[in-house]
């Protein structure tokens, strides 16, 4: 079962998806469930409404909204801190954070310029190499409950963040630089999220370009630890999306380009697919404070 959000002809609508039959909840949007401590979450995805007719038409919409804000986590797996140290020309920030006591944690996205799944994502104009970061994303309550988990294409410059550590929000942040989905999986419905497999790949013109595999068991921190510093002296009274940190990176050589295509898939959670675009207000225009989406493409 997955908790999507999708659009209609009045805006956006939350519903339950259980692989057959969608279901639409009693509640107006995924922060509204992100509000709830787990159980009463439970008690209301119990309560979704009757299937929607067969064969309708549904548009996918990113399963965030409202002030739910998506943050992300780095060097948490040990080929991501070699990467970083590749491309990094001061390595040993990378090497020394992989260790430490304390994760890096940086935000990423505010809900309404997170990408959902079919649209487009963005690669800056000014970056030389641009990649995905396929990741799970762990979707966390107001109370710091973790409750459910979906899929996060971090993606990045990493030309920019390797000239110097403090251009990561340059890097990180910027149009099309954020895509979630499909859905949100409830953890009650996947047990033992630290050990799914993720692969992704990047077709160019209908050739696979680069793929690669991981699982989530190869983590150098655990789920709990990274939600516990993310909640320290910090609130999310909408809840948060945590993004858990890539184990995929592509060779130095490789750069996403305009009309790639990006699928990332977590076993138990599902596929999310992309097509490259660049970040600019030509393509990404429609990424606006509201969250209706009925219209974009």
């Amino acid at each position: 079962m997955q908790i999507i959000r999708y659009a209609t002809a009045a805006g956006a609508a939350v519903a339950v998806h259980d692989g057959r039959a969608i279901r639409p909840l009693p509640v107006r949007s995924v922060a509204e469930l992100l509000i709830q401590p787990r159980d009463r979450m439970r008690e209301i995805l119990d309560r979704a409404g009757q299937a929607m007719p067969p064969r309708t038409p549904v548009r996918m919409l990113p399963p965030v909204d409202g002030l739910t804000e998506v943050w992300a986590c780095g060097v948490t797996y040990e080929r991501s801190s070699t990467a970083r140290q590749e491309e990094s020309q001061v390595a040993d920030v990378y090497a020394r954070v992989y260790d430490a006591e304390r994760p890096e944690l940086f935000f990423k996205s505010q809900a309404w310029r997170v990408c959902g799944p079919g649209e487009p994502i963005g690669i800056r104009p000014d970056s030389e190499i641009s990649v995905p970061e396929p990741e799970l994303a762990l979707a966390c309550n107001s109370i710091g409950e973790i409750v459910g988990v979906t899929i996060c294409n971090d993606v990045s410059s990493r030309s920019i963040e390797g000239q110097n550590p403090l251009y990561l929000p340059q890097a990180k942040v910027y149009l099309g630089a954020c895509a979630l989905g499909p859905g949100i999986v409830p953890v009650w419905e996947l047990p033992g999220i630290g050990s799914l497999a993720i692969t992704a790949s990047v077709l160019r013109g209908g050739q696979a370009v680069w793929h690669g595999e991981t699982s989530t068991a190869r983590l150098h921190r655990g789920l709990d630890e990274l939600v516990h510093y993310l909640f320290r002296h910090a609130s999310f009274p909408h809840g948060v999306i945590l993004s858990t940190g890539t184990g995929l990176v592509p060779e130095l050589d490789f750069t996403l380009l305009e009309g790639d295509e990006v699928r990332i898939d977590i076993a138990g959670v599902g596929s999310l697919t992309n097509v490259v675009r660049p970040a600019t207000a030509e393509w990404f225009g429609w990424l606006t404070p509201e969250p209706d989406r009925s219209t974009a493409g």
